[in-house]
C-alpha cells in the first residue's frame, strides 16, 4: 500500500514539474545563466553578446511559429533543438 501511494506521489510531482516547466521558462533561466556567468566573469562580454543574441533568434523563431495561433509537435522540437544548442553554448562558455 505504501509503495503505491509512493509511486502515485513521484509520478503526480513528477508530471508537475514537467509541465511547469515550459519553453519561456527555460528561456529565463538561459538568460540568467548568461547573467551569472557575465557577473561572475565566466562569460566575457562578447561571448554574452553572442548568448543573447542566439537568445533573441530563438524568441523571434518562436514568435513567428505562434503567428497562427499555436505550435505544432514539429516546431516545439525546433524550438527544443534551438534551446538545446543554446544551453550547451553556455556551458561550454
Amino acid at each position: 500500500m505504501k509503495s503505491i501511494i509512493l509511486t502515485a506521489t513521484l509520478l503526480a510531482a513528477t508530471s508537475t514539474a514537467a509541465f511547469a516547466y515550459s519553453p519561456d521558462a527555460r528561456m529565463r533561466a538561459q538568460q540568467d545563466r548568461i547573467e551569472s556567468g557575465r557577473e561572475s566573469g565566466e562569460i566575457t562580454w562578447r561571448e554574452g553578446v553572442k548568448l543573447r543574441r542566439q537568445q533573441a533568434e530563438i524568441m523571434r523563431t518562436e514568435a513567428n511559429m505562434r503567428a497562427d495561433g499555436h505550435l505544432s509537435r514539429g516546431e516545439r522540437r525546433t524550438l527544443r533543438h534551438m534551446q538545446d544548442d543554446a544551453s550547451r553554448n553556455i556551458a561550454v562558455k
